[in-house]
C-alpha cells in the first residue's frame, strides 16, 4: 500500500492534484492519500491537513502581511510529512512553498520520492530554480511538449506528460455552438487585473457598433465588483468557455485563458498589464532582464512563433488593442491563419491525458 502526499497551494492545482489521485487510483486502487490542498482533492478521497485558501497568497505585499500563517502553513505542512512518512510527496506548481518543503523532504525523509508535476515556469523567469527542482525531484513531470528540451539544456531530465488545459478543452470544443457578432472580453483572474485591464478592454470593444460584449467573471470575484466598469446591454457571464465558443473574436488578459481561448478555436489579442509600464516605457534596455524568453503568452510560446498579437505593458494601449480587434473581426484571411496556427498548436500539445501519463510514471517508481 503507497501513501501519496501532495500539496497544491490554488484552485488550479488543487484540480489538477484530484484528476492525479484518481488516476493513480486506478493503478493502486489500495492507495492512501493525504496533503494540503482543497474541496476536489478531499472529494477525490485524500485526507486534508491544510485547505490551499489559506496558502494562496499572491505577491509580496500579501505574504508579508499574512506572514504568521505563511509560517504556520510550513511548520503544519513538515509536521504533517513527518507523520504521515509518505513514499511519495508529489507538488504540484506553487514553487515558493513546494521548493522549500522539498528541501526539508529531501533532508528528513530520504526515502520519500519526490515529484514536480506541473513544474513552475522556469523557462519563462527565475531560471535559477532549475538547477534547485533537478537537485531536489527524482522526476519532473511537465504539461508543455517544449519542457524537456529547455531541461535539456542544463543537462536535467523532464518528462512531457500531457496537458491538462487540452484534454479539457478539446472535450468542451465537441459541443461548440455557432458564433455570432460577439467580442469575449477575458479580464483574468484576479481583482488587481481587473482594475487595471477590463476598463481599457472595454473601450477598444465599444468601438465596434453592434457586437454584443461579453465579459467572464472569475470564479473568486463578485458580480458586484465588474458592474461598475459595465454599460447598460453588456452582459457578465460565469460561463468562459461558452462565451469563447460564441464569440467572433476575444480579448483575452494573459494566461491559461490564451491557451483555451485558442484550443477553443475563437480569434484574440491578448493584453497584459505591468506595473512597471512606465519606466519599461522610459528604459526600453530593461525588456530583456523582465522577460526571458521572447513572446509573452502561452499560444506564442509553444509554437515558438507570434500566433496572436500581444499588447503587453506599454503595448498595452486602447489603440493598439483596437487595430488587432480590428483585423480579427474584418481580416478574413487573417484569421484563418491563426485559427491553422491554433490546429498546430493541438497537434503539439498531443492527445495524452495528463494525470495518466503522471500517474503511469509516479506509480511505476514505487
Amino acid at each position: 500500500m503507497a501513501k501519496y502526499f501532495l500539496i497544491a497551494g490554488e484552485a488550479s492545482g488543487d484540480l489538477h492534484a484530484a484528476e492525479l489521485i484518481k488516476a493513480i487510483r486506478q493503478r493502486d486502487p489500495e492507495a492512501v492519500f493525504a496533503g494540503l490542498g482543497g474541496d476536489k482533492m478531499a472529494q477525490a478521497g485524500c485526507v486534508l491537513y491544510q485547505d490551499y485558501r489559506k496558502m494562496a497568497f499572491m505577491g509580496f505585499a500579501a505574504v508579508l502581511a499574512n506572514m504568521g500563517q505563511v509560517r504556520r502553513n510550513f511548520e503544519m505542512a513538515r509536521q504533517a510529512l513527518q507523520s504521515e512518512k509518505p513514499d511519495a510527496l508529489i507538488l504540484i506548481d506553487y514553487p515558493s512553498f513546494n521548493l522549500r518543503i522539498a528541501t526539508f523532504c529531501r533532508k528528513h525523509l530520504p526515502s520519500t520520492k519526490i515529484y514536480y508535476y506541473i513544474p513552475p515556469k522556469v523557462w519563462a523567469w527565475k531560471r535559477r530554480r532549475i538547477h534547485r527542482i533537478a537537485r531536489l525531484c527524482d522526476e519532473v513531470l511537465g504539461i508543455f511538449p517544449f519542457e524537456p528540451a529547455f531541461y535539456a539544456q542544463y543537462g536535467y531530465r523532464c518528462t512531457y506528460v500531457g496537458n491538462p488545459t487540452a484534454e479539457e478543452m478539446k472535450a468542451k470544443s465537441k459541443s461548440a455552438p455557432v458564433r455570432g457578432k460577439k467580442i469575449a472580453i477575458l479580464p483574468g483572474s484576479r481583482k488587481s487585473e481587473v482594475k487595471h485591464c477590463l476598463e481599457k478592454m472595454l473601450h477598444a470593444a465599444r468601438r465596434f457598433k453592434g457586437y454584443e460584449i461579453i465579459v467572464t467573471a472569475a470564479p473568486g470575484i463578485e458580480d458586484a465588483y465588474y458592474a461598475p466598469y459595465l454599460k447598460e446591454g453588456e452582459q457578465l457571464t460565469r460561463d468562459t468557455y461558452g462565451a469563447i465558443q460564441q464569440a467572433q473574436a476575444a480579448i483575452v488578459n494573459s494566461g491559461t485563458a490564451t491557451l483555451e481561448t485558442a484550443l477553443l478555436g475563437c480569434p484574440q489579442v491578448a493584453v497584459y498589464h505591468l506595473a512597471l509600464t512606465p519606466l519599461i516605457r522610459a528604459l526600453r534596455w530593461m525588456q530583456p532582464l523582465i522577460f526571458s524568453i521572447p513572446y509573452f503568452t502561452l499560444v506564442n510560446i509553444i509554437s515558438g512563433k507570434e500566433v496572436i498579437k500581444e499588447c503587453i505593458a506599454n503595448d498595452f494601449t486602447e489603440e493598439k488593442v483596437v487595430q488587432e480587434l480590428a483585423r480579427l473581426l474584418k481580416d478574413e484571411s487573417y484569421t484563418k491563419k491563426m485559427l491553422a496556427n491554433y490546429e498546430h498548436l493541438s497537434q503539439l500539445l498531443g492527445d495524452q491525458p495528463a494525470a495518466s501519463g503522471a500517474a503511469a510514471i509516479i506509480t511505476s517508481r514505487q
